[in-house]
């Protein structure tokens, strides 16, 4: 697992716990010192959401801005606040060149005009691209202190961060005493790294999204169909997470999800998850990103429920077939009445990306007596756009197919479009429409002969 480090051959546990502090006292510098030794032209790739490291972003981007630095191919998934804040400054876009998984809001604008690069991808894949199809000079990113056996967690983020690490000809960590310690194989040690910064600031605070207007009524609608031993994930935004204030009267719900979040957290608390009946990590809640405030970062610390792996196995379709009774929620911004949805692309532009979505619908459905939902709402913009349309636009992504949509919720209810003919599927979505769509919709479908 790591390189073996000189001492004697008899070794007491105060000898070991001496040999890794004198390690890491070597390591130890300043956030300066250690991005000293980046070159001109390396490639990067920085931990993400919470775990993204703000002193080494920004020493980074200080030298880049001083033209000590250039050429630098940044790569990140979701870039947050502390990647706004530093390397993605359009006045160092010159000398750093991001490249992006999935854009949040601090790269939406800037991939629009260039000075972020999109890379349509799977996010299962990307820890396979970062292997095989990169050579990744210098990873960087936030962990939890060392521990008596030499060991840093990478906490919140693992997906694919714990691929760079391990890939980087160069790891910086920058330790924070406020990211969580988690399980599972989200572990390095201090032999595996070549320098250690010390930030210990607050992490960032990313908590659940506020609920909107119809967010109870699919909360509801989904919830209905959801079974007690369910194992569920939950994708990004404010829908899939409507769902957990009506899970509380469930019981023995497991997770195996890409995103762990304050919803998930406050089940476990409630007694709802247990993870009791699992297929696949029995009693263990297994995640590959985190997000939330200081109490969830609290509950997932030194707790060994918590478990972390990699994209490539967590969102891997195969690996989430193995969990019985899979249940995959996520969230798109518009489907047409074929069944297509898109949850990645508006007004034209990219604005998120594919993620582990259809990762996790594919899985979720070879799974024994597993489901996917994908949830909307109805309309947009006050009720003016109607986001069931008849035809995805040439300018619309298509995230998950029509033949691996299982059922589609908005707040006039949820329907089950897999394996139905063409006019079945497309009565289904019109159903779910808007009202005041409905007719339109109707006559479109005929013209399109679906019915």
């Amino acid at each position: 697992m790591y390189k073996a480090l000189r001492g004697p051959a008899s070794f007491t546990k105060a000898d070991f716990m001496n040999i890794y502090q004198a390690e890491y006292q070597r390591k130890l510098t300043t956030a300066q010192k250690a991005v000293g030794r980046i070159s001109n032209g390396d490639t990067i790739v920085h931990g993400v959401t919470v775990a993204e490291p703000p002193a080494l972003l920004k020493a980074i981007a200080d030298r880049a801005k001083a033209d000590d630095l250039t050429q630098i191919e940044m790569y990140s998934f979701n870039p947050q606040k502390h990647a706004a804040d530093t390397y993605l400054a359009s006045d160092i876009q010159h000398n750093i060149h991001a490249k992006s998984w999935f854009l949040g809001p601090s790269a939406r604008k800037l991939a629009a005009v260039g000075l972020v690069q999109f890379i349509p991808s799977y996010l299962h894949q990307v820890p396979k691209f970062i292997r095989e199809d990169m050579e990744v000079n210098v990873c960087v990113t936030t962990v939890s202190p060392m521990d008596k056996a030499g060991y840093f967690s990478f906490g919140t983020a693992n997906d694919l961060t714990s691929t760079a690490a391990r890939q980087a000809k160069f790891l910086i960590l920058e330790v924070n005493e406020n990211m969580p310690r988690v399980f599972g194989d989200s572990l390095v040690h201090i032999s595996e790294v070549d320098c250690v910064v010390e930030n210990h600031t607050r992490l960032l605070q990313l908590p659940a999204p506020a609920p909107k207007e119809f967010d109870a009524a699919i909360g509801k609608a989904v919830a209905g169909i959801i079974k007690d031993n369910s194992v569920l994930q939950l994708g990004i935004g404010t829908l899939p997470n409507a769902i957990c204030p009506f899970l509380t009267e469930h019981n023995d719900l497991g997770i195996h999800s890409e995103l762990f979040g304050p919803g998930m957290k406050n089940l476990i608390l409630n007694g709802n998850i247990t993870g009791r009946t699992k297929s696949l990590h029995r009693y263990k809640h297994v995640f590959a990103v985190s997000y939330g405030t200081d109490d969830t970062f609290e509950f997932m610390n030194d707790n060994p429920a918590m478990e972390s792996y990699p994209a490539d196995y967590v969102m891997n379709p195969c690996v989430v077939a193995k969990n019985d009774n899979m249940v995959a929620v996520n969230s798109v911004i518009e489907v047409d009445l074929t069944g297509q949805c898109n949850a990645e692309h508006m007004a034209g532009q990219e604005f998120s990306g594919t993620g582990g979505q259809l990762d996790f619908v594919r899985g979720a459905y070879a799974a024994k007596n597993g489901i996917s939902v994908m949830t909307t709402y109805a309309t947009a913009k006050n009720d003016t756009i109607s986001r069931i349309v008849p035809r995805l636009g040439r300018d619309a992504a298509v995230t998950t197919p029509r033949t691996d949509v299982h059922y589609l919720c908005t707040e006039y209810g949820i329907v089950n479009i897999k394996n139905r003919s063409v006019g079945e599927r497309a009565e289904a979505i019109i159903s779910i429409a808007h009202p005041d769509f409905r007719d339109e919709l109707r006559r479109e479908a005929e013209k399109m002969r679906l019915f």
